[in-house]
């Protein structure tokens, strides 16, 4: 059985300065934004949730602390030009390619949420050479082994209602996304004040591009070490999601974490933490290559 990843002190989280960028890949203008760090250090390349603009990620952001991390809008989100044309998940993952080498980077480690988090898997597939490590959050591995929320909450899920309708996140965060949101208002209404409302074509896009794609067939391929994380209260991605995906990929483990959906906002600095380490562990590949079961480890949120 796994040993929990060992717990080190992460930075002190602070107000991280970002730049912005706009560029073209093709027919698309596409927003980016980068957090400078360490140069030393392998760049994060972050893939936020369906509808999501980046500016919803900077918690997080802030407490990975002197990492060098990149992202940037999906097309007809946020800063992003709507695409002339839907596009699929592969579509996606080259089109993150072309943004880490806009930034300067052959090669970066990959953190995916929720919709982000199957775009994570399709990048790592897709061009695994630009890939070292992967931190799945949130996420499945699509039909047929997916195991998606009640129908309630994949209907709510199917509408960008909750970013365009002001009053309308704060009334159903708790039922959609579970954990701290539940009884949280203050963090509902942070969380609401930094959303760039998307347009409803961008946002069906983006359902379009997902619907019937899989990993399943291709996730035991992946060579990246990898962590996976859920939370034991997720309406949208229940936990077994998590423990499919760890046995699925050869050099993974699980970490579950005592919240829901959105854990990377509600615990910020419990997340970075657990993705630091394991991003600056050494020798991860063998340490993970040990004989199922997988071991999980709770984290609650103290603070």
């Amino acid at each position: 059985m796994n040993a929990p990843l060992p717990v080190r002190p992460a930075p002190p989280p602070g107000k991280r300065e970002f730049k912005l960028h706009q560029f073209r890949v093709g027919n698309l203008s596409l927003r980016a934004a980068v957090w400078p760090g360490d140069k030393t250090r392998t760049p994060i390349l972050l893939f936020n949730g369906i509808g999501g603009n980046f500016e919803l990620l900077t918690p997080f952001v802030d407490a990975l602390g002197d990492v060098e991390v990149i992202t940037f809008d999906m097309p007809g989100i946020g800063g992003s030009s709507l695409p002339p044309y839907p596009y699929r998940m592969s579509t996606a993952a080259r089109l993150a390619v072309h943004v880490l080498k806009k930034m300067g980077h052959s090669r970066a480690d990959a953190i995916g949420i929720s919709w982000g988090g199957a775009l994570a898997q399709q990048f790592a597939h897709t061009a695994p050479s630009r890939c070292r490590r992967l931190v799945l959050c949130a996420t499945m591995a699509g039909s047929p082994i997916a195991w998606p929320g009640s129908l309630a909450v994949m209907w709510k899920l199917m509408s960008p209602a909750r970013y365009l309708q002001p009053g309308y996140m704060e009334r159903i965060a708790g039922r959609l996304y579970g954990g701290r949101f539940r009884w949280d208002k203050q963090l509902t209404r942070d969380y609401a004040s930094r959303i760039r409302k998307p347009s409803r074509a961008g946002y069906l896009l983006q359902l379009n591009a997902i619907t019937g794609w899989t990993s399943a067939l291709w996730l035991w391929r992946l060579r990246q070490p990898t962590l996976v994380l859920a939370g034991a209260d997720d309406p949208i991605c229940p936990p077994i999601n998590g423990h499919l995906l760890a046995k699925l990929i050869p050099h993974s483990r699980l970490e579950m974490l005592d919240d829901g959906h959105l854990f990377m906002i509600a615990q910020p600095e419990i997340s970075a933490r657990l993705v630091r380490d394991f991003l600056d562990a050494e020798h991860v590949t063998s340490d993970m290559d040990s004989p199922k079961p997988w071991s999980t480890a709770m984290h609650a949120d103290v603070g």
